[in-house]
């Protein structure tokens, strides 16, 4: 995927290029309804805003019930390449279970207080869960004749709450961030601390590694953002709401991308800002959301999947909106519409990269079409406000986790003979 790479160009060209005008930096950019997409897709659009909402009379079309949970689900990972999903809930409990039938393979123990984030490895090997009980515990898989059979690794202290973690993209090196204000990194399978992250003074609600491994991002209820080399403990640099453009009341959502170079990000206030990370400083304002709705997800999107489009990025509000992007032109493409707020959006992989997922309180997923707006599948079956989501089997399903205690499983497509 190229496709940011370009944007990232523009965005710091050497020979002095400018991705926005300056004069442009500050606007908001409104719905106003401009809907940027061809005369023929307009049609596929209509009556999107009359689906139903998934309450208990809607035919459930998930694939398979996980049920195992005694409360609510809060974090849910699929694995990278194998049929297995990771789950963590309000019981203080985890569980690696078999997303073909509902099967446990692994239950993980050891937490005192709701797992709130549950992960596999990029490599799959290893498992993380992190709880509000500030425990970061670790499984790992054991033998290479499949993938049934786990370890208890290690538990890793620190936080005085696990807010998220993330692994490293390519490496079994471990990012969380806590309740504290901290953002603590280890090295797997040792545990050891590489580093302790300070500086934010608030929760540090979002982080993410760079696609290329080699930079941190982090963003805070402070309202504050901070870019990291993980091997130094002061930040490159720091984005604050002293600076009138980087406003955004409490930060509540994150996304990177391809290329490393450019953060999008969400706040409690409504607002989006797009920030150059070579240059530490802020290059766009989106407008769409309704003031004073939360952006609860960011997604980049790769409309071709060829990196020869402009970059395109999918924003999630508590107005039940998710807005689509063009970052070449600040332009809104196309709103996607729930009947609540939207809790997480998942782009999917190539060669269908077009798709994106959204999950809901209103107790649906949803796959789109992010070229047209178009609605291409609804998924069924929750009877309470869906709090995670994740892809697995290269996009080809979607996994949920929800209030009403269960986890569901999807194809993200109307199937062939459908």
């Amino acid at each position: 995927m190229k496709t940011a790479q370009e944007i990232a160009e523009d965005v710091s060209d050497e020979e002095g290029d400018v991705f926005i005008d300056s004069g442009d930096v500050l606007a908001e950019v409104p719905d106003d309804g401009n809907h940027l997409m061809d005369e023929d897709d307009e049609e596929a659009e209509d009556g999107v805003g009359d689906l139903p909402s998934g309450d208990s009379d809607v035919k459930d079309n998930s694939l398979q019930h996980f049920t195992t949970h005694n409360g609510s689900v809060f974090a849910i990972s699929c694995h990278p390449t194998e049929p297995l999903a990771v789950s963590g809930g309000e019981d203080d409990l985890g569980y690696i279970w078999d997303i073909t039938d509902g099967e446990v393979i692994v239950k993980l123990t050891g937490h005192t207080d709701s797992v709130c984030s549950a992960s596999f490895s990029s490599d799959g090997q290893m498992v993380a869960t992190g709880g509000m009980d500030g425990k970061v515990r670790i499984w790992r898989r054991v033998g290479t004749v499949d993938f049934r059979n786990w370890e208890f690794l290690t538990e890793l202290q620190g936080p005085d709450e696990v807010i998220w973690l993330r692994w490293h993209p390519r490496g079994t090196i471990l990012l969380a961030g806590s309740n504290d204000s901290m953002v603590w990194l280890w090295q797997l399978p040792s545990g050891n601390t590489m580093q302790v992250f300070a500086g934010h003074s608030g929760p540090v609600q979002c982080g993410e590694f760079t696609p290329d491994g080699k930079r941190i991002v982090t963003a805070s209820e402070d309202g504050t953002l901070m870019y990291w080399d993980p091997r130094s403990p002061t930040p490159l640099f720091k984005l604050s709401p002293q600076d009138p453009r980087f406003d955004l009341e409490n930060i509540t959502s994150l996304a990177i991308n391809a290329s490393s170079t450019l953060a999008v990000v969400g706040g409690t206030s409504g607002s989006v800002r797009v920030v150059s990370l070579s240059k530490g400083e802020v290059v766009g304002a989106l407008g769409g959301h309704a003031e004073g709705e939360s952006v609860e997800a960011v997604q980049f999107v790769d409309l071709t999947g060829t990196g020869s489009s402009p970059g395109v990025v999918v924003t999630g509000g508590t107005d039940g909106k998710a807005c689509v992007w063009d970052l070449a032109t600040m332009r809104l493409r196309a709103t996607l519409e729930h009947q609540d707020a939207v809790t997480s959006l998942l782009a999917h992989p190539a060669p269908k990269s077009y798709l994106i997922v959204s999950a809901s309180a209103d107790n649906t997923l949803r796959t789109w079409d992010a070229r047209t707006g178009a609605l291409v599948k609804q998924h069924n079956g929750h009877h309470g406000p869906i709090l995670s989501a994740s892809l697995g089997l290269q996009g080809s399903v979607v996994v949920s986790g929800g209030d009403d205690s269960a986890c569901l499983v999807f194809t993200t497509e109307v199937d062939e003979s459908g």
